[in-house]
């Protein structure tokens, strides 16, 4: 047994934590008492559900000394007081000024009372305290300081929300850059439209001085000025997330740098800098990048290129930084008409015309019903290799090529040279995400009306007057309308959370994953919205979810969330999972190994869907490169991935010259040479050993299919796909080799 000193001593250590809190609960008391309160809703709060709770465990212990000093405790009597003390209406205020709304005051004592009740031995202090209060020696509220300690072990957070809304106040971005504020920089806007010369005015800025960064929107315009730079005599580098080409052979850094805008860098200074497209600091996804280049760049002049109705935020944000904008305007070099009519059919379409779908279906129907009138047709759309883009756009510009039609999606907005003579619409309506991340139809807006249109008649080539129209006569009306209106006025710049941000946030959460940490700095963070807005971070938060099971460190982490990817594409993200679990396990990503799981090497298409699954596979090959220059000692076969995207490149190729038959040969059922779905990348290498292992059973039962579904190597497509050749073929184990598609086909005919 302890000594009655000792004993002594922990009850007034008790009495001392009880005092500390007693005038707080003296003062809610009296207040609680001459307030009514009727029934007020305290709703759970949606940025305490973001904070995930952090279990308490009760610590082990060989020698129960709280029962030693008191007895042991009656559980039945401990649940009494604990719900006496959670009932009264000072504790709940008590609780709400130290930062627990309701929703965490529910979470924390469902916590506590599981501890107090199940836990074999509690704290000395909290077992005494009890203790005195079953004996009629204490007060139920006495409890109230060891219920906070647990709902602060429980909930981190508590006791750093200050720290937290300091490292997420982003009100003044300006002062992030401190390099770029100890200069004074000369801020030059060419505003105008399409068409108007504005970013060869700022280029040829650019290639007359010492040293000068282009930061653009596409790798296709940074590799447009690196060519073009390098042409006249003015060595300059490329810089992309997967690219680097130095003009030097030797790879020597040159004064002069082309590079997509997410790559500028911040700390190099330079004589000139041009940003271009810089109404796309507005952009709901990127907008964040723009807004960094252009308060951190470290030039003395600052060259921006775009739309007219950006300028009044530039001007906004130059307050900020102390800086003057001077206004240059630039007015288009040739005509633009919009014509009477719509062309209502695809027989009226002629020599120069491009037609502007906003989905890959309408881009393969409209190819095929103009090329169905004996016409050779170009295509472009964003999925396709910027060497397909680029070779489509030289074989329309070709005055000497038979193809004389180009069927494109917006991605001719930008980054493309074409001679074209008329733009027509086929559509209006594109599919957008909102601030919410929500996938939206629209009419498209003001801005892109003009930033498309405008592609028509360009400076320099075949066609120097260009006209516009749409496909239907219903959407003439809207298309006149919006050509006529003025642009749309951006009022904000994106922002987005920095590595080093999240790296503290998790200094202080331990125990959130990244899309939590995430979530919560984006609900904490203030940003002043008369000029900027958290750029949407839905992308980002996916790529974290899929990859929160694998062990990486945070800054890895956060570098992996960042890869350009289409979530769209199941293939892609299936291999992003798997080259993240080969740099967890600190496991070089070999050219052998990435061959093996891509399928390598491929086959020329034969169906629309063996197309796709072909840009799939360069993205994939993309990524890579991406990755190569993060974590070089893991991803350390670039050159060789570089050597097979030029191979997959011409593959690809061939596909899009051929796309009316590849649409023909999947309404046919022709089969497949490669892969037949992009879900299906691995089926071919494991749909035989599948079959085997399954004979004589039940398909889609057991632990096999789970084990395959678990580990990535089928999915529920091809799952379904395996049951139904199952049944085909149980009848004659020879046909498990059988195309499934030739042997329909082979039915069809003995009927």
């Amino acid at each position: 047994m302890l000594k009655n000193t000792q004993r002594l001593r922990l009850l007034c250590g008790a009495a001392q934590n009880l005092q500390k809190f007693q005038p707080h609960l003296n003062r809610v008391a009296t207040s609680l008492r001459f307030e009514q309160i009727r029934g007020k809703k305290d709703d759970s709060n949606s940025l305490s559900s973001l904070f995930i709770p952090v279990p308490v465990q009760p610590t082990p212990d060989d020698i129960n000394v709280g029962a030693e000093l008191t007895g042991t405790l009656n559980k039945a009597d401990l649940l009494k007081v604990l719900n006496k003390f959670y009932q009264k209406r000072e504790i709940k205020q008590l609780l709400s000024d130290n930062g627990l709304d309701q929703y965490l005051q529910h979470q924390a004592y469902v916590s506590f009372r599981r501890y107090c009740l199940e836990a074999q031995t509690l704290p000395v202090d909290l077992h005494v305290v009890i203790s005195d209060i079953l004996q009629g020696a204490g007060n139920a509220t006495d409890i109230f300081p060891y219920f906070l300690r647990h709902a602060k072990q429980m909930f981190p957070h508590l006791e750093c929300m200050d720290d937290l809304r300091k490292i997420s106040d982003l009100r003044t971005p300006a002062n992030w850059y401190p390099e770029a504020r100890g200069m004074t920089r000369k801020i030059v806007f060419h505003a105008g439209p399409t068409n108007s010369g504005k970013t060869y005015h700022a280029l040829e800025r650019f290639m007359t001085a010492k040293s000068g960064v282009y930061c653009g929107p596409l790798k296709l315009l940074a590799n447009e000025v690196f060519n073009k730079s390098n042409t006249r005599g003015t060595p300059c580098d490329l810089i992309t997330g997967e690219e680097r080409n130095y003009a030097d052979p030797l790879g020597n850094a040159s004064s002069h740098v082309s590079c997509t805008v997410e790559m500028t860098s911040v700390n190099t200074s330079y004589e000139v800098a041009v940003i271009d497209e810089i109404q796309m600091i507005r952009d709901i996804g990127r907008g964040w990048a723009w807004t960094r280049a252009l308060l951190g760049i470290c030039a003395e002049e600052i060259h921006l290129c775009g739309e007219p109705g950006a300028i009044d935020l530039i001007r906004q944000l130059c307050l900020t930084t102390g800086e003057d904008v001077e206004i240059r305007n630039y007015k288009r070099l040739t005509e633009l008409k919009i014509e009477d009519s719509a062309i209502g059919s695809l027989d009226k379409v002629e020599p120069g015309d491009c037609i502007v779908c906003f989905s890959k279906n309408d881009i393969y129907s409209v190819s095929r019903g103009i090329e169905a009138s004996g016409k050779e047709v170009a295509v472009i759309y964003g999925g396709l290799p910027p060497n397909t883009k680029l070779a489509q756009a030289a074989k329309f510009n070709d005055v000497d090529n038979s193809c004389k039609i180009l069927v494109a999606t917006d991605a001719i907005g930008m980054g493309l040279n074409l001679s074209i003579r008329r733009v027509i619409f086929y559509s209006l309506i594109k599919p957008t995400i909102n601030e919410k991340g929500e996938k939206e139809m629209d009419t498209i807006s003001v801005s892109s009306a003009l930033q498309i249109a405008g592609r028509a008649g360009r400076y320099g080539t075949q066609w120097e007057q260009g006209s516009v129209t749409t496909f239907k006569p219903e959407d003439l009306h809207t298309l006149k309308t919006l050509l006529a209106s003025p642009t749309e006025p951006i009022t904000q710049a994106g922002l987005h959370p920095t590595a080093e941000q999240i790296e503290l946030y998790a200094y202080h959460l331990p125990n959130s994953s990244l899309s939590n940490l995430m979530d919560i700095f984006v609900n904490l963070s203030t940003v002043d919205d008369s000029l900027y807005f958290m750029c949407n971070i839905e992308d980002f938060k996916f790529l974290a979810d899929m990859i929160q099971h694998v062990p990486l460190p945070l800054r890895a982490r956060y570098v992996f969330c960042c890869a350009p990817i289409n979530k769209k594409m199941p293939f892609v993200c299936t291999m992003f999972l798997k080259f993240t679990r080969q740099y967890s396990k600190n496991e070089r990503v070999t050219f052998d190994w990435l061959c093996r799981n891509i399928g390598w090497p491929v086959q020329t298409p034969k169906t629309i869907i063996d197309l796709v699954h072909l840009e799939a596979v360069f993205d994939v090959l993309d990524l890579y490169l991406w990755l190569s220059y993060r974590f070089m000692d893991l991803f350390g076969d670039a050159q060789l991935v570089r050597d097979m995207q030029k191979e997959l490149d011409a593959v690809i190729q061939q596909g899009v010259v051929q796309i009316t038959r590849l649409l023909r040969n999947s309404e046919t059922g022709v089969s497949s040479g490669g892969t037949p779905d992009e879900d299906e990348f691995s089926l071919n290498s494991n749909k035989q050993n599948y079959l085997r292992e399954r004979k004589g059973s039940q398909f889609g039962r057991g632990k096999l299919t789970e084990r395959l579904l678990a580990q990535g190597l089928i999915t529920p497509n091809m799952l379904q796909e395996l049951k139904k050749e199952w049944k085909d073929n149980t009848s004659d184990s020879n046909d498990f080799g059988l195309d499934p598609t030739k042997k329909t086909r082979r039915k069809r005919k003995t009927k």
